[in-house]
Protein backbone atom coordinates (compact mmCIF):
# COMPACT_ATOMS: atom_id res chain seq x y z
CA UNK A 1 0.00 0.00 0.00
CA UNK A 2 1.40 3.66 -1.53
CA UNK A 3 1.64 6.24 1.30
CA UNK A 4 -1.66 8.01 0.19
CA UNK A 5 -3.18 4.72 0.27
CA UNK A 6 -2.33 4.10 3.75
CA UNK A 7 -3.37 7.77 4.70
CA UNK A 8 -6.60 7.45 3.78
CA UNK A 9 -7.30 3.63 4.58
CA UNK A 10 -5.89 4.97 8.39
CA UNK A 11 -8.47 7.70 8.13
CA UNK A 12 -11.42 5.74 7.41
CA UNK A 13 -10.15 2.97 9.59
CA UNK A 14 -10.68 5.35 12.40
CA UNK A 15 -13.59 7.10 11.35
CA UNK A 16 -15.43 3.82 10.65
CA UNK A 17 -14.89 2.17 14.19
CA UNK A 18 -15.92 5.48 15.85
CA UNK A 19 -19.16 5.23 14.33
CA UNK A 20 -19.11 1.67 14.88
CA UNK A 21 -19.80 0.50 11.28
CA UNK A 22 -16.38 -1.72 10.62
CA UNK A 23 -14.58 -3.73 13.27
CA UNK A 24 -11.32 -3.25 14.01
CA UNK A 25 -10.15 -6.03 11.89
CA UNK A 26 -10.81 -5.71 8.37
CA UNK A 27 -12.45 -8.49 6.54
CA UNK A 28 -11.39 -11.01 4.23
CA UNK A 29 -13.70 -11.81 1.56
CA UNK A 30 -11.36 -12.60 -1.52
CA UNK A 31 -14.23 -13.48 -3.81
CA UNK A 32 -14.97 -9.26 -3.24
CA UNK A 33 -11.37 -8.24 -3.79
CA UNK A 34 -11.14 -10.53 -6.88
CA UNK A 35 -13.56 -8.30 -8.44
CA UNK A 36 -12.17 -4.97 -7.77
CA UNK A 37 -9.86 -4.70 -10.88
CA UNK A 38 -12.30 -5.55 -13.22
CA UNK A 39 -14.69 -2.99 -11.49
CA UNK A 40 -12.26 -0.40 -11.36
CA UNK A 41 -11.15 -0.79 -15.04
CA UNK A 42 -15.02 -0.75 -15.88
CA UNK A 43 -16.09 2.32 -13.76
CA UNK A 44 -12.35 4.27 -14.00
CA UNK A 45 -14.29 6.00 -17.56
CA UNK A 46 -17.51 7.21 -15.82
CA UNK A 47 -15.43 8.19 -12.71
CA UNK A 48 -13.31 10.22 -14.07
CA UNK A 49 -15.51 12.50 -16.37
CA UNK A 50 -17.41 12.77 -13.21
CA UNK A 51 -14.62 13.94 -10.65
CA UNK A 52 -14.57 17.30 -11.79
CA UNK A 53 -17.71 18.44 -11.63
CA UNK A 54 -19.32 15.79 -9.12
CA UNK A 55 -15.67 14.63 -6.89
CA UNK A 56 -17.78 13.73 -3.87
CA UNK A 57 -20.24 10.98 -6.42
CA UNK A 58 -17.44 9.95 -8.20
CA UNK A 59 -15.50 8.80 -5.06
CA UNK A 60 -18.69 7.95 -2.88
CA UNK A 61 -20.51 5.73 -5.74
CA UNK A 62 -17.28 3.03 -5.63
CA UNK A 63 -18.03 2.64 -1.79
CA UNK A 64 -21.58 2.16 -2.67
CA UNK A 65 -20.45 -0.58 -5.19
CA UNK A 66 -18.49 -2.15 -2.86
CA UNK A 67 -20.74 -2.52 -0.35
CA UNK A 68 -23.13 -3.78 -3.03
CA UNK A 69 -20.55 -6.50 -3.98
CA UNK A 70 -20.41 -7.47 -0.22
CA UNK A 71 -24.15 -7.99 -0.53
CA UNK A 72 -24.55 -9.99 -4.02
CA UNK A 73 -21.43 -12.19 -2.31
CA UNK A 74 -23.99 -13.04 0.39
CA UNK A 75 -26.74 -13.05 -1.12
CA UNK A 76 -25.71 -15.80 -4.08
CA UNK A 77 -21.91 -15.38 -5.31
CA UNK A 78 -21.80 -18.21 -8.04
CA UNK A 79 -25.10 -16.07 -9.76
CA UNK A 80 -23.51 -13.07 -9.85
CA UNK A 81 -19.84 -14.14 -9.98
CA UNK A 82 -20.52 -14.88 -13.56
CA UNK A 83 -22.14 -12.08 -14.78
CA UNK A 84 -18.93 -10.20 -17.55
CA UNK A 85 -19.26 -6.88 -15.83
CA UNK A 86 -20.54 -6.20 -12.04
CA UNK A 87 -19.90 -2.43 -12.57
CA UNK A 88 -22.12 -2.30 -16.16
CA UNK A 89 -24.79 -4.70 -14.25
CA UNK A 90 -25.21 -2.14 -11.47
CA UNK A 91 -24.72 0.73 -13.88
CA UNK A 92 -27.52 -0.10 -16.24
CA UNK A 93 -29.99 -0.48 -13.74
CA UNK A 94 -31.02 3.13 -13.64
CA UNK A 95 -27.57 4.74 -14.93
CA UNK A 96 -24.90 6.32 -13.54
CA UNK A 97 -26.49 9.27 -11.45
CA UNK A 98 -29.14 7.22 -9.87
CA UNK A 99 -26.66 3.90 -9.19
CA UNK A 100 -26.42 5.35 -5.29
CA UNK A 101 -30.26 4.96 -5.24
CA UNK A 102 -30.62 1.69 -6.74
CA UNK A 103 -28.13 -0.19 -4.99
CA UNK A 104 -29.35 1.39 -1.71
CA UNK A 105 -32.91 0.58 -2.45
CA UNK A 106 -32.88 -2.69 -4.58
CA UNK A 107 -29.02 -4.22 -3.78
CA UNK A 108 -28.90 -3.37 0.41
CA UNK A 109 -33.15 -3.49 0.75
CA UNK A 110 -32.66 0.18 2.79
CA UNK A 111 -35.55 1.83 4.10
CA UNK A 112 -36.48 5.38 5.98
CA UNK A 113 -33.82 5.80 8.70
CA UNK A 114 -31.33 3.12 7.26
CA UNK A 115 -31.83 4.65 3.56
CA UNK A 116 -30.49 8.31 4.72
CA UNK A 117 -27.72 7.32 7.07
CA UNK A 118 -26.21 5.32 4.64
CA UNK A 119 -26.45 8.02 2.19
CA UNK A 120 -24.96 10.27 5.22
CA UNK A 121 -22.44 7.30 5.92
CA UNK A 122 -21.01 7.32 2.02
CA UNK A 123 -20.25 10.91 1.78
CA UNK A 124 -18.94 11.62 4.45
CA UNK A 125 -16.32 9.23 3.73
CA UNK A 126 -15.78 9.95 0.32
CA UNK A 127 -15.58 13.95 1.97
CA UNK A 128 -12.69 12.90 3.73
CA UNK A 129 -11.41 11.06 1.03
CA UNK A 130 -11.61 13.76 -1.23
CA UNK A 131 -10.46 16.52 1.42
CA UNK A 132 -6.82 13.60 1.87
CA UNK A 133 -6.55 13.67 -2.01
CA UNK A 134 -6.81 17.67 -1.89
CA UNK A 135 -4.05 18.34 0.33
CA UNK A 136 -1.67 16.04 -1.10
CA UNK A 137 -0.28 18.69 -3.68
CA UNK A 138 -0.82 16.73 -6.88
CA UNK A 139 -1.15 18.51 -9.89
CA UNK A 140 -4.13 17.39 -11.52
CA UNK A 141 -4.50 15.34 -14.98
CA UNK A 142 -1.01 14.17 -13.81
CA UNK A 143 -0.30 10.08 -14.02
CA UNK A 144 0.02 10.60 -9.81
CA UNK A 145 -3.43 12.15 -9.81
CA UNK A 146 -4.62 9.68 -11.77
CA UNK A 147 -2.75 6.64 -9.56
CA UNK A 148 -4.29 9.07 -6.33
CA UNK A 149 -7.44 8.70 -7.66
CA UNK A 150 -7.43 5.11 -8.08
CA UNK A 151 -6.12 4.35 -4.76
CA UNK A 152 -8.76 6.32 -2.99
CA UNK A 153 -11.47 4.53 -5.40
CA UNK A 154 -9.78 1.21 -3.79
CA UNK A 155 -9.84 1.75 -0.40
CA UNK A 156 -13.56 3.32 -0.81
CA UNK A 157 -14.61 -0.14 -2.56
CA UNK A 158 -12.74 -2.17 0.24
CA UNK A 159 -14.52 -0.52 3.29
CA UNK A 160 -17.62 -0.11 1.29
CA UNK A 161 -17.43 -4.18 1.42
CA UNK A 162 -16.17 -3.59 4.90
CA UNK A 163 -19.40 -2.04 6.24
CA UNK A 164 -21.85 -4.20 4.02
CA UNK A 165 -20.09 -7.23 5.49
CA UNK A 166 -20.47 -6.17 9.16
CA UNK A 167 -23.87 -4.84 8.95
CA UNK A 168 -24.75 -8.51 7.50
CA UNK A 169 -23.14 -9.56 10.97
CA UNK A 170 -19.94 -10.92 9.79
CA UNK A 171 -17.87 -9.78 12.82
CA UNK A 172 -13.77 -9.63 12.05
CA UNK A 173 -12.67 -10.78 16.06
CA UNK A 174 -9.67 -12.88 16.67
CA UNK A 175 -10.45 -16.46 17.24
Amino acid sequence: MDKLEELIHNDLQQYLLNVNEVDERMPECPDVEGKWEAIANAYIPDGVREFQNYPLASLGWMMYIGMALAKMWDDDWQYYAAKDDLYVYLHDKRGYDAMDEYIRRDVLKLKGKDFAATEELVSECASRVHNTLMHQDIEPGTKEAFLAYVACLHQLYLFGAAVQLKRMAYHMTRI
